[in-house]
């Protein structure tokens, strides 16, 4: 829903700033850059035949590269197993090698996707860019170009008096092409391959400086803004709209009842199973009893102990195999066999709902409730 609504403001904002894919792109190309030089001097590279100056070049470069990507992958997998103990597990081929795997499977996969494919994965293979256009209305904030004023476009001395000379501000450069992530014309309109960067925006920018024309002639605006049913400064109030607050709305509403949820919570849970091989039987002073299993989940930080009881039955009495109060370990389970017994003579033979109770010993007012059935032959 965030993704939902943040797009339907400002256009493909995690694609241009936040997407891993554009962020380690634009990672990769800055150390392409620093290594090889400028545009030219990397197409005047690639030309050139190979020798010790271009091998050291491009050696160093896929080191740089090789080495990002698999610092990606090992910090990646250190959100699953502690840092501390990759490090070591990492070079041991006996004890770590699913580490291992996944450290270069993530490395792989980051040195692929940042140092070539790049923007094919935003063409090809993200689904958001192909259903970005229902997100979008006429309201949304995009890369744009002036078609009115840049039209028709062609080059031109500086000197020259775009006016009189019958052309608009566009000088027909191509850098906003040459910076373009995914290769596109935002002179041609909108496109899906639009990720929505800005690089374009900026790239212009500085030939309009150059050409002492003022910004702007590519730059984020709305379709509606374009079309000049508004102002420049009409878009912000344009943002609250009924799309817009349908999903501010549910969004907030999900957003409290989370934080509601996590509030109140109970950091510890049971769960009753019947054991299902003795349904019944009676004991040897004569008594009728139900075996059950409690499960036990304690998902605080410490551990606890608690109290088990049993209630729904006249004359009920809980036998548990583990003495009370029951500890279980932080952040842990532990599976308490038990049996409820009743006399016979206080019962008739059917099937009775009876209530497990588990609280904590130190605080026994606060309990979860499980219901489960008792036997009766």
């Amino acid at each position: 829903l965030s993704l939902f609504l943040f797009t339907a403001v400002g256009g493909r904002l995690w694609c241009g700033y936040a997407c891993p894919q554009t962020v380690y792109t634009e990672i990769f190309l800055w150390v392409e850059k620093w290594i090889e030089g400028d545009r030219a001097k990397r197409m005047k590279l690639d030309q050139a035949p190979w020798g010790p100056r271009k091998l050291a070049i491009k050696g160093a470069k896929q080191a740089a590269w090789i080495a990002i990507a698999m610092w990606t992958g090992f910090t990646f997998v250190g959100y699953f197993t502690p840092i501390r103990e990759l490090i070591v597990e990492v070079w041991s081929v006996t004890t770590g090698p699913w580490e291992t795997f996944w450290v270069l499977f993530y490395g792989f996969a980051t040195y692929g996707n940042a140092g070539y494919l790049r923007e094919q994965v935003c063409k090809y293979m993200c689904p958001y860019a192909r259903f970005q256009s229902v997100m979008f209305d006429p309201d949304t904030l995009i890369v744009t170009y002036d078609f009115k004023r840049g039209e028709p476009r062609g080059p031109r001395n500086k000197k020259v008096n775009p006016r009189e000379a019958g052309l608009g501000d566009c000088v027909d450069c191509g850098i906003c092409v040459q910076v373009c992530p995914t290769g596109i014309d935002i002179r041609n309109g909108l496109q899906y391959e639009c990720i929505g960067c800005g690089l374009c925006v900026d790239a212009c920018n500085q030939v309009m400086d150059k050409m002492s024309y003022p910004h702007g002639l590519i730059r984020y605006s709305t379709q509606n803004a374009m079309d000049e049913r508004y102002s420049e400064r009409g878009i912000v109030s344009h943002i609250a709209r009924p799309r817009t607050m349908i999903y501010t709305t549910v969004l907030l509403a999900i957003t409290v009842t989370l934080a509601g949820i996590i509030w109140l919570r109970q950091p510890f849970k049971m769960n009753v199973i019947r054991d299902r091989v003795t349904l019944v039987r009676e004991t040897e002073d004569g008594r009728i009893e139900n075996l059950y299993r409690l499960q036990i989940i304690n998902t605080a930080e410490q551990p606890r102990q608690f109290l088990v009881r049993a209630e729904g039955v006249d004359g009920l009495a809980l036998k548990t195999e583990a003495p009370q109060p029951i500890e279980v370990a932080a952040a842990s389970s532990r599976i308490v066999p038990v049996s409820l017994l009743i006399d016979p003579a206080t019962a008739i033979p059917g099937s009775y709902k009876v209530k497990f109770t588990l609280s904590p010993a130190d605080k026994p007012e606060q309990g979860v409730t499980e219901k489960s059935s008792f036997l009766v032959r």
